[in-house]
């Protein structure tokens, strides 16, 4: 099957021609939307999804800063080029008479936004906050101001929208990953909002960095520190606000929308997939009876979609009545665990398993060495295979290269695989319990029409035919190795397999000389 081909089928969507009524479609209709976060995974999707399937939404406003000498203009123009949107193309020609640009900063004090771009945003009827730094490593700084200030401005200016309908805020499952079990609810943060932005106000960034391990205490990272922190700050500051929180698990390649397969990024356990259909990944500290929390992006996106119109009907305050209006205790505010381990759990031994043997199918021309993948529970067996799975094929890879005239390169990609490695091994090596009762709640409040366009429910989620359409994805979008390329790279695979065995069987036979080598000198042979 050609990528084309395969692309056209997936593309094809029975909910077109559904018929009855669209409730969550009709809550879109003339109003206006904004989203941060727009230039992200899940942000690109969102956009996407809403444009299609909310085809009368009346302006599509994304928050974009300028980078890398682009404006937010010319970001949005390049962002909307990009193959999965070929579907919205297809389906909504006229789509982007709708999409606004919107130059401002989440970082920054009143969002870096003009006097106009803030009057135009006051017309706000639907509020996505999408954006987050979710990098592991990243500065308590930089993670602070974009993950919790960030939110506090974004509430600020709500307060100011005269018409606003819904306010979701996106968080992370993993946000109270200190907890063995997650409900949906708020848990109590590790330091309060206030008391942190006074620390980076008075600490320069050496000291600060320094204090970052008290700080996070039981917290693996900045990123899930700081999430919980956000989450306090919505808790504390959505009183008179129509504020729910949705919190995805691990987001992994869409299922179905726009088309299946598609990932942009390598975070997680596409970064494990990915490294293992390259033939570089060969050992992980897992646990292997754990069960993996994962969730397609596109559950995510239609849960969120879905989520701003059940608290529109359930929540919504007149913000300039608010003042007259009983208004619900926070307790009240709905929170979303998108979690698939509920109603369809998967080992992380599943998982590589469905990915490792489809994958075969479907190899690489950017294979460069054989697949095979190791989950070691116990960190010294994982330490063995990385020294002899990885530290030593790179000694020898890389020699060879200098001796050769070219640049040696293994050596590195194996320091950032395994700093790869050390991060999420936190989340491989652990079990944690979610309940998502108001998932369910949500997707039965929906019309069969609406169940069918905003699919969320993973109960018809089969972890195998998604595995298919995965593997193929990460080839396609991140490989960026087109599927007509299959024979090629099953000739290349072969040859890899070849070279394995040869150097496998050469270094038995030395290793074999040696000992009798040995054993000659002290005369046992």
């Amino acid at each position: 099957m050609s990528q084309a081909t395969y692309i056209q089928d997936m593309m094809a969507d029975p909910a077109l021609e559904i018929s009855g009524p669209q409730e969550v479609a009709s809550f879109y209709a003339n109003r206006n939307v904004l989203l941060t976060g727009g230039a992200g995974f899940l942000g690109r999707l969102l956009a996407e999804k809403i444009l299609r399937s909310c085809p009368d939404v009346k302006s599509l406003f994304i928050l974009l800063r300028a980078k890398k000498g682009r404006s937010p203009k010319e970001r949005l123009k390049l962002l909307f080029e990009d193959s999965m949107f070929d579907r919205l193309r297809k389906e909504q020609p006229g789509y982007s008479r709708k999409v606004v640009p919107i130059d401002g900063d989440i970082s920054q004090v009143g969002l870096g936004l003009s006097e106009e771009h803030r009057e135009l945003l006051r017309t706000t009827h639907i509020v996505i906050h999408a954006a987050a730094t979710v990098r592991f490593d990243e500065s308590l700084r930089v993670a602070v101001n974009v993950n919790v200030r960030g939110t506090n401005e974004l509430l600020s200016l709500a307060r100011e929208m005269r018409n606003l309908k819904a306010f979701v805020h996106v968080s992370t499952a993993y946000s109270n990953c200190v907890q063995d079990l997650v409900e949906e609810k708020f848990y109590p943060p590790p330091i309060d909002g206030d008391k942190l932005f006074n620390l980076l106000d008075i600490l320069d960034d050496a000291s600060l960095e320094h204090l970052v391990p008290k700080l996070l205490s039981k917290w693996p990272n900045t990123y899930a520190f700081t999430k919980v922190i956000a989450e306090d700050s919505i808790r504390r500051n959505c009183r008179n606000l129509p504020v729910c929180v949705v919190r995805p698990s691990i987001v992994i390649a869409t299922a179905k929308e726009p088309v299946p397969g598609w990932i942009n990024n390598v975070y997680g356990a596409t970064g494990i997939v990915l490294g293992v259909a390259v033939g570089l990944l060969h050992t992980l500290h897992c646990d292997p009876e754990l069960v993996a929390d994962l969730i397609p992006a596109d559950y995510v996106v239609n849960t969120i979609i879905v989520a701003a119109w059940d608290v529109a009907k359930t929540r919504c305050i007149n913000v300039e009545n608010a003042v007259n209006v009983m208004v619900p205790e926070v307790e009240d505010v709905p929170i979303y665990n998108s979690v698939s381990s509920c109603q369809k759990p998967i080992t992380w031994g599943q998982f590589m398993k469905y990915t490792s043997e489809l994958g075969m199918e479907t190899p690489s021309l950017a294979t460069v060495w054989i697949r095979f993948l190791k989950l070691n529970k116990y960190n010294w067996l994982h330490k063995v295979y990385m020294v002899f799975c990885h530290l030593l094929p790179a000694i020898i890879v890389d020699s060879l290269a200098r001796l050769t005239g070219r640049k040696p390169v293994l050596w590195d990609a194996y320091k950032k695989i395994h700093k790869f490695s050390t991060v999420i091994k936190y989340f491989t090596l652990r079990q944690w319990r979610f309940n998502n009762n108001s998932v369910l709640r949500l997707w039965d409040k929906l019309s069969s029409a609406d169940q069918s366009i905003f699919e969320f429910n993973v109960e018809g989620l089969n972890w195998e035919d998604y595995s298919y359409s995965h593997v193929r994805g990460i080839r396609v979008y991140l490989a960026k190795d087109p599927l007509d390329t299959i024979p090629a790279a099953a000739a290349k695979y072969t040859r890899i397999k070849i070279a394995h065995y040869t150097l496998l069987t050469a270094i038995c036979g030395i290793f074999l000389w040696l000992i009798r080598s040995l054993l000659r000198v002290v005369g046992l042979w």
